[in-house]
């Protein structure tokens, strides 16, 4: 099932054009935001295999230029023979989407396992009651930065689990008992939300989590919402992504026909980044045929976008090794591996930092140690002090990050998010104003 959907931009984002816009004389040349998880927004430059086919697939006569490579032809006529009368400027078939577009989905969701709007839809779905009986959503904090905003948009509590940091932002069972038993008080959780690898944490599940999460839905009755989106971003020493839908299907038929699972992948996160392009798919498992007939008919009639579903393809087809796009294609989740080592370690060398290694995904979640004179400044302002500490730094040294408030923290362990899938230069170029500023926040409150 494909979804598309628009995005609204986010405090710190209108933050950003604000301080672009001013005549005024900066002490910096240009504003960098590394805030959110747009690999373009940042510097880093496309992939040349999805944008070359795309580029081909837009103006088919590049079928005859020679200089892109093979593959990149061979693919970009698959796809245009897939499309109602070789164009993507043709309808689609179906709301659904390009029948052979959703074979490969389907393919690619075998190979891994041996599956925005497509969430609004589903929390649409769930969503119902008032006071106590209004629907609830188990979310880990910290959670998906634009997640808080959606629950609250289509009338979902969020009941907040919180994540360990000092294990590396792993879940712990208990926790997710507590929260239950706490949030039955004023509300009626129906669903789980999961973001493995976390989002914006980095940490990757292992198998025993995966299935005490998956035991603990099932014992309470608990839908299980699972954002896969950063699976092809995996780099942590040891560490190997596993699908919950892979891992429910060994569980046994006790578990596998009766857990309710929807998961979600897009073209906007991990090695894609296509954050423009707006595309995804969710996989609905073991729910009621009347439902999944609901969630279909709630996209409506009209033909989701050709382009979207394109690059959808190559996500989940991408070159293989020995094709010629084979190693420029996987040279970004090399970077990530190198600008997450590289950017952990600088960061807990700063005082007044510290910062779990991700393991995946594009961002840090690095915790601040604030001086008690800026928390007392942000009050006064009526601001987090996450919130005035990040627009500080735009201010002064024209990087943006995200405040942890963003992503559901309430409590005084302050943190920021940065996104690492940026070009190695500007990353460093970031970290030298962040270090720079951070000590001069220091040095100027003792």
């Amino acid at each position: 099932m494909f979804c598309f959907d628009l995005i609204q931009p986010n405090h710190m984002e209108l933050h950003v054009w604000h301080v672009s816009s001013q005549g005024e004389q900066k002490p910096f040349q240009r504003v960098i935001d590394v805030s959110c998880g747009d690999p373009h927004r940042a510097g880093m430059p496309p992939l040349s295999f999805a944008r070359q086919v795309l580029a081909v697939c837009l103006y088919p006569e590049l079928l005859k230029e020679s200089s892109f490579p093979v593959d990149v032809r061979q693919r970009a006529e698959k796809l245009l023979g897939a499309c109602n009368g070789g164009s993507v400027g043709s309808y689609s078939a179906s709301s659904c989407g390009i029948p052979q577009i959703q074979k490969s989905v389907a393919e690619f969701i075998t190979r891994r396992d041996g599956g925005a709007r497509y969430l609004m839809l589903v929390l649409h779905l769930l969503s119902s009651g008032q006071g106590p009986t209004q629907t609830g959503l188990l979310t880990p904090l910290p959670c998906p930065h634009t997640l808080p905003m959606l629950l609250d948009e289509v009338g979902v509590k969020l009941v907040p689990y919180q994540l360990l940091e000092e294990r590396g932002w792993a879940i712990d069972l208990e926790e997710l008992h507590r929260a239950l038993k706490a949030a039955r008080r004023h509300c009626e959780p129906r669903a789980i939300y999961i973001s493995n690898p976390g989002n914006p944490t980095g940490h990757v599940q292992d198998l025993k989590t995966i299935e005490e999460v998956i035991r603990f839905a099932a014992s309470e009755r608990l839908v299980l919402l699972v954002e896969e989106v950063y699976q092809d971003s995996v780099f942590g020493q040891d560490k190997k992504f596993l699908s919950y839908k892979k891992v429910l299907f060994e569980m046994g038929a006790s578990f596998s026909e009766s857990v309710e699972m929807v998961s979600f992948h897009s073209i906007s996160a991990g090695t894609m980044g296509e954050c423009g392009l707006r595309g995804g798919y969710m996989e609905v498992i073991n729910m009621d045929l009347l439902v999944k007939n609901f969630l279909t008919s709630m996209q409506g009639p009209s033909s989701p976008p050709v382009l979207p579903q394109l690059a959808l393809e190559i996500m989940v087809n991408p070159p293989s090794p020995g094709d010629a796009s084979y190693e420029v294609f996987t040279q970004k989740v090399e970077t990530l591996a190198q600008n997450a080592q590289r950017a952990c370690e600088f960061l807990n060398a700063v005082p007044g930092m510290s910062c779990q290694p991700a393991m995946g995904g594009v961002f840090l979640y690095p915790r601040l140690h604030l001086p008690a004179e800026i928390i007392q400044e942000a009050q006064r302002s009526g601001l987090r002090a996450d919130v005035l500490y990040c627009k500080k730094l735009l201010e002064e040294e024209g990087v943006c990050l995200g405040p942890g408030s963003e992503n559901g923290h309430d409590d005084e362990n302050y943190h920021i998010r940065l996104c690492i899938s940026a070009p190695t230069a500007v990353l460093e170029d970031v970290l030298k104003r962040l270090r720079s500023f951070h000590l001069w926040i220091q040095d100027r409150h003792h």
